[in-house]
């Protein structure tokens, strides 16, 4: 019998490599590789065309039972899921270690458990104790949740059978399973696949909203194979920064809803509270106008948040080369930004340290922020506050053009609804309507001339 070829299969992309190596040569990634049994290989004697039991087609307008969404009792968790669970779903919810996860879902469970529906909570990282200590401090110790504490799939499986299907299925972590048909120790990339495969498989088949939690890399990707990602419905970044209180549940793939979507959470000594107006956790609250302080209004999903962009420009007296600092926005987008204020607009920073900041910890990604970073360069370079009450967007191109973006009614909306008395922004052919007062910024330099302008 021929002795079978080793294998080593990434634990961070899932590649497969026939020889050991210190680095991936897929992902990059250092120590990631790891032996794995060699899966049966198929030969042309091991045909799968005969043998099968044939499935039935159906058209696509065939009558069927409509499935109806179950809210998990926190309406902004039901937001960024689109609308709350739906039966049969699987959702994937990564997160960096101690963010909240494991909180956020057990008051979920309490919410479900409370309104008359079953919710199954098992823990492979904690004990049964541990997690009920933390349900004491939330407050949630009456609950009536089925807790467990194991990690094998075959004892979860076996007595999820022997119970009526849960309205809630919750796996914490999907890292910390195993799976006895398959070899290699818990968290490795055919335990992770193989494990999921058959939770999702019984939660599709008995229509049991499941939730798999998962860890992260030190990138902020969920780890294990990509695959991972594929087979279930809903992927869920839990984000946030530990030095700040507010917490961001974002969807990043929704087979049942939109994309982006957010629910903005705060994280108290009860738990996590929602945030119905996550605007005014972004915003300094000052009245007074200072230089270098731009609000822009962003997009996440079909929510607008406002949130505060602060620019400070110190310039140098020696030689010495001037550092670019960034916190909560793409750093070369800063450097495009620079240089598109030096050139088309004649404002020198080659000789000035430039500093940037989004207020709260909050971390754009929106293009339309770019105007509103520029407004607070400019103020900042020139010492002059922003005209009080107003808010910026919009695109700015390497030409130096302010170009259009999109929901800037919703935008604006948004602005007026919290008080601002203005917005600058590109041309919009809907002009300003009810909302705050427009004023179109068509070419960058006219935004440089208005700002140095003020008095």
């Amino acid at each position: 019998m021929a002795k079978p070829k080793r294998r080593y299969i990434c634990q961070a992309c899932g590649s497969v490599t026939n020889r050991w190596q210190g680095q991936c040569p897929d992902c990059s990634e250092w120590n990631s590789l790891i032996e794995e049994r060699p899966e049966t290989v198929f030969s042309a004697k091991h045909d799968l065309s005969s043998g099968g039991r044939p499935i039935s087609f159906e058209p696509l307008d065939a009558p069927s039972k409509k499935l109806s969404r179950r809210s998990t009792g926190l309406p902004e968790f039901d937001r960024a899921l689109g609308g709350g669970l739906v039966p049969g779903s699987a959702i994937l919810m990564g997160g960096d270690p101690g963010i909240g996860k494991s909180t956020l879902l057990l008051q979920a469970s309490a919410k479900i458990a409370l309104s008359g529906g079953t919710a199954v909570y098992i823990s492979g990282e904690e004990a049964a104790g541990q997690v009920r200590l933390r349900a004491e401090r939330l407050g949630l110790a009456k609950a009536p949740i089925q807790l467990a504490a194991a990690t094998s799939v075959r004892d979860i499986l076996t007595t999820l059978g022997t119970m009526e299907p849960p309205a809630l299925l919750v796996i914490d972590s999907i890292q910390t399973m195993h799976s006895d048909q398959i070899e290699g120790a818990p968290g490795t990339v055919s335990q992770v696949r193989g494990c999921a495969f058959e939770l999702i498989r019984y939660a599709k088949e008995n229509g049991v909203s499941l939730v798999l939690v998962g860890h992260v890399t030190k990138d902020g990707a969920i780890a294990g194979p990509r695959v991972l990602e594929h087979m279930v419905d809903v992927v869920m970044s839990f984000e946030g920064e530990r030095s700040h209180q507010y917490r961001i549940l974002r969807s990043l793939k929704n087979r049942f809803g939109p994309v982006d979507e957010i629910g903005v959470f705060a994280m108290a000594g009860q738990g996590l509270e929602e945030i119905g107006n996550p605007s005014m956790l972004f915003l300094s609250g000052s009245d007074e106008a200072v230089p270098g302080s731009a609000v822009f209004p962003a997009m996440e999903g079909t929510r607008p948040v406002l949130v505060e962009i602060q620019a400070l420009v110190v310039r140098l007296s020696s030689g010495a080369t001037p550092r670019r600092a960034v916190v909560g926005w793409d750093g070369g987008r800063l450097a495009m930004l620079l240089a598109v204020l030096e050139a088309r607009c004649g404002l020198s920073f080659s000789n000035a340290e430039v500093y940037l900041n989004v207020a709260g910890g909050y971390r754009l990604a929106d293009p339309a922020a770019d105007l509103a970073v520029a407004a607070a360069l400019v103020s900042a370079l020139s010492e002059k506050p922003l005209p009080s009450h107003a808010v910026w967007f919009g695109e700015v191109s390497l030409a130096g053009e302010v170009r259009p973006v999109a929901h800037a009614p919703v935008r604006r909306k948004e602005a007026a609804k919290l008080g601002f008395r203005r917005a600058f922004g590109p041309p919009d052919e809907s002009g300003g309507g009810k909302d705050a007062p427009y004023t179109a910024i068509t070419l960058l330099p006219n935004l440089v001339d208005r700002v140095m302008g003020a008095s």
